[in-house]
């Protein structure tokens, strides 16, 4: 790491900043290959997703199904470009904001799975509750190691805080499709 540096106009003194590791590709496609994996594992619990989300009583705001797929598609691309970011910063301390970030995409995973596979209501809203956390969790991490990667796992956050209270809703509205 760098020395300390005194600001010109403010005569404070500043610590240097975590700098970048030499970039790396193949870290990325890691990264991107982690998180599509992950999607992957969730869409097999979503295989007969659009026939049951077509039986499922919604809320007037509920979104088409058809937006589900290219919505998530930018999402798990970001998340894995931001994973990526924590990652490339300085070796030292990049563990635990990593295994936060599989921590939720876990979540992420499961959830699919305790709602369209299994008709799980309440522990697909649950799960959703503990994914906000767990994504808020990451996002503190990245942004300790790198504000845009913290930044730019927000529409993600974003997009679960509104899938959580669709999920909740959906569960209330439909008791005898999902426990």
């Amino acid at each position: 790491m760098g020395s300390k540096i005194t600001h010109p106009l403010t005569k404070m003194t500043l610590a240097p900043t975590t700098t970048p590791s030499r970039p790396s590709y193949f870290a990325l496609a890691a990264w991107l290959v982690v998180t599509f994996a992950f999607a992957a594992i969730g869409a097999a619990g979503s295989a007969q997703a659009p026939s049951f989300y077509a039986q499922l009583v919604r809320p007037d705001w509920a979104p088409p199904a058809w937006l589900f797929g290219p919505v998530w598609t930018v999402l798990y691309a970001l998340m894995g470009f931001a994973a990526w970011r924590s990652w490339s910063r300085a070796h030292e301390g990049r563990l635990p904001p990593a295994l936060m970030y599989v921590l939720q995409l876990v979540l992420n995973s499961l959830w699919s799975w305790l709602f369209f596979a299994w008709h799980l209501g309440a522990m697909a809203s649950l799960c959703i509750v503990l994914m906000w956390i767990a994504i808020v969790a990451t996002m503190v991490l990245f942004a300790r190691r790198e504000r845009l990667a913290a930044i730019l796992l927000v529409p993600y956050l974003a997009w679960v805080s509104f899938a959580g209270v669709l999920c909740y809703r959906i569960w209330q509205l439909n008791p005898g499709l999902l426990a």
